[in-house]
């Protein structure tokens, strides 16, 4: 294996991570501004956008996942670009 392919593995793995922290910050961000916006603090309402929130973060997380292996930013089913070489 050359350097290469291990830095390039790297930039990936940091890529997939940069994506599900993206995720992360569009589920917070989206819970606070919905219960910013509506004004009410009841415990039922915080649960029903916490949950609201939680799914559309990981909509969104699939979308971009989506979008980004075809636009060939990440690679394909979770494969790091291992190449043609097998392991022994």
């Amino acid at each position: 294996m050359m350097a290469s392919d291990v830095s390039h593995r790297m930039d990936t793995m940091d890529q997939a991570r940069r994506l599900k922290l993206g995720a992360i910050f569009f589920t917070i961000f989206w819970i606070g501004g919905m219960l910013w916006w509506s004004g009410e603090y009841h415990p039922a309402n915080i649960i029903i956008l916490a949950i609201c929130g939680t799914v559309g973060g990981y909509l969104w997380y699939l979308a971009m996942r989506w979008f980004f292996e075809r636009m060939h930013l990440l690679p394909l089913n979770g494969d790091h670009g291992a190449g043609g070489e097998t392991r022994r």
